[in-house]
C-alpha cells in the first residue's frame, strides 16, 4: 500500500454498512475489494486528440473501469466503474491534464442521485460523497484530515441545523421505515480508524438509504465511538450534480473560469 495513505476500517458497529476498499489480507498483502459501478464524470482540460489519448491511456488500465467515453468538443470524460473518485483523479493528473469532477451517478434510474457533505475547517476537513446505485443501496467515498488519532464514530443525523454545530443536529436518523434490530439504524455508518497524521478514509455501501432521504441532513463526526455525546464537527449534506447536469465552465458568482480556480476554491482534504 503506497505510503502516506490512511488504512480503512472495517466496521463491525453497523451491520449495514459494507467496507468495499483496500485492505491487507493476514499475509500483508494488498486486497482490493469491489464497489459497485457508477458513472463518474469530470471535466478535463483536452485540446487535441493527444490530450485525449493521454487521459484514455491512464484511465483504462484502471481496475475497476469497464468504459472511458470522452468528448472532446465538450472536454467531457465519463467513466463506467467501480474505481473510486480518489484513483480516478489521480489517474487524470498523471496525465497531465488539469480536471474537476463535475457529475455522479445513474441518471436513468433516479431523479436524484447524488449528494456531498463538505467539511471546511477550521481543524476537521474532509468529503463525503454519497451517490445511489440502487433503490436501497448508496455508495460513499470519504477523506478526512483533522481528525482525533483514534477509533471515532460518524453518522448521518436528522436535522441540517449547525447553529449549535453537531449538538443542534438531531438524533442519528432512523429512516422512513421502522430499522430491525438486525438491519441497525440506517443512518449509523459505524466507525472510522484515524492514522496518526490525524486522517481516514472510506469506500463502501450502506443500506437502506435513498439520497433524496438525505439532502438537508448532516453529516457527524465524533471524537470517540460514543455517539450518544455530541459531535465534534457536523456538515450539511446538498444535493450533487448528477451525470450531464453540470457543463459549465464559467463561475456566474465571480467569473472565475474551471481551470482557473485555485485550491483555496476547494474543500482541502
Amino acid at each position: 500500500m503506497a505510503a502516506g495513505v490512511p488504512m480503512l476500517v472495517v466496521d463491525a458497529t453497523s451491520p449495514e454498512v459494507s467496507q468495499m476498499a483496500s485492505g491487507e489480507d493476514k499475509n500483508g498483502g494488498e486486497v482490493k475489494a469491489q464497489l459497485p459501478d457508477l458513472m463518474t464524470e469530470f471535466m478535463v482540460d483536452m485540446k487535441c486528440d493527444g490530450c485525449v489519448k493521454s487521459v484514455r491511456t491512464k484511465l483504462e488500465p484502471l481496475a475497476g473501469v469497464k468504459s472511458v467515453d470522452i468528448n472532446l468538443e465538450n472536454q467531457i470524460v465519463r467513466v463506467l466503474g467501480s474505481t473510486t473518485v480518489k484513483d480516478l483523479t489521480a489517474a487524470l493528473a498523471e496525465s497531465g491534464r488539469k480536471a474537476r469532477l463535475i457529475g455522479q451517478g445513474l441518471p436513468e434510474n433516479f431523479s436524484v442521485s447524488a449528494a456531498v457533505a463538505e467539511f471546511k475547517g477550521p481543524q476537521i476537513h474532509g468529503v463525503v460523497r454519497f451517490a445511489q446505485v440502487s433503490m436501497e443501496q448508496l455508495r460513499v467515498e470519504a477523506s478526512f484530515s483533522g481528525l482525533p488519532q483514534s477509533t471515532i464514530g460518524w453518522s448521518i443525523n436528522e436535522y441540517g441545523d449547525l447553529t449549535r454545530g453537531a449538538a443542534s443536529t438531531g438524533q442519528i436518523f432512523s429512516g422512513s421505515t421502522e430499522p430491525t434490530a438486525a438491519d441497525g439504524i440506517p443512518g449509523d455508518l459505524g466507525v472510522l480508524e484515524v492514522n496518526n497524521e490525524g486522517k481516514a478514509e472510506f469506500s463502501g455501501t450502506k443500506e437502506n438509504l435513498q439520497v433524496m432521504d438525505l439532502i438537508g441532513r448532516a453529516l457527524v463526526v465524533y471524537g470517540d465511538i460514543d455517539k450518544s455525546k455530541s459531535g465534534i464537527s457536523a456538515a450539511v449534506i446538498a444535493r450533487s450534480a448528477g451525470v450531464g447536469e453540470n457543463y459549465k465552465k464559467l463561475c456566474l458568482c465571480d467569473g472565475t473560469i474551471i481551470w482557473e480556480s485555485t485550491n483555496s476554491d476547494f474543500v482541502k482534504v
